[in-house]
């Protein structure tokens, strides 16, 4: 019965340190994937937000640069598709308020808007389907990159058309929740350019 013990704990004390340096691999994975996220956002715009909007799918992005492009233009979908909702549920009321700069300010933002989720859809769904190699691989990592770069001149486009808008909290709210969705779109144009150019150097 002492044997058995043994046995027994022995058992125990080889499956908790398995478990444990799993565990560790986990971890030293993640932190590794992680400080890619962050030299690979120091190429971009605005690194800090870059990183804390991609820091947590580190397990997911293992140091590729395609993965990463992929995340970055999916949450860049995410922010952009959430800002064209928010439009829409702004432009409702304010079409009964006696102000046609503000009302013609909001419809061609969310038209612009519109036309950027397309663009960055259009460019998730490419990512994600990336075939061949040379001159194939070439023509449709530039087909995000013009699709990327056409949805931020897209959003752009939003704080340009309140220009003549007279201040008030309407137009600091779109403006502002504009320009941060602007700069997650930055971020992943930039990663995509750094893919395209590893993609270059490699070929």
């Amino acid at each position: 019965m002492k044997t058995d013990g043994y046995f027994l704990l022995l058992a125990l004390f080889l499956t908790a340190n398995s478990a444990a340096a799993g565990s560790a691999g986990v971890s030293v994975s993640t932190k590794k994937s992680s400080e890619f996220i962050r030299r690979s956002c120091s190429a971009t715009l605005y690194p800090q937000l870059c990183y804390r909007s991609l820091y947590n799918y580190s397990n997911k992005v293992k140091g590729d640069p395609a993965r990463l492009a992929v995340i970055a233009i999916g949450v860049s979908f995410s922010g952009t598709k959430r800002m064209s909702s928010y439009l829409s549920s702004v432009l409702i009321p304010a079409e009964t308020r006696p102000d046609p700069l503000s009302i013609a300010a909001l419809r061609d933002c969310r038209s612009v808007f519109r036309s950027a989720v397309e663009q960055i859809g259009n460019s998730l769904k490419q990512m994600r389907n990336l075939t061949g190699a040379g001159e194939e691989l070439a023509f449709q990592v530039s087909n995000v990159q013009t699709w990327m770069s056409a949805a931020l001149t897209d959003e752009a486009t939003c704080t340009d058309g309140f220009e003549e808008v007279a201040d008030g909290p309407m137009k600091h709210d779109i403006c502002n929740r504009t320009v941060k969705v602007m700069q997650v779109t930055s971020n992943a144009l930039a990663l995509v350019n750094n893919f395209v150019a590893k993609i270059i150097i490699i070929s």
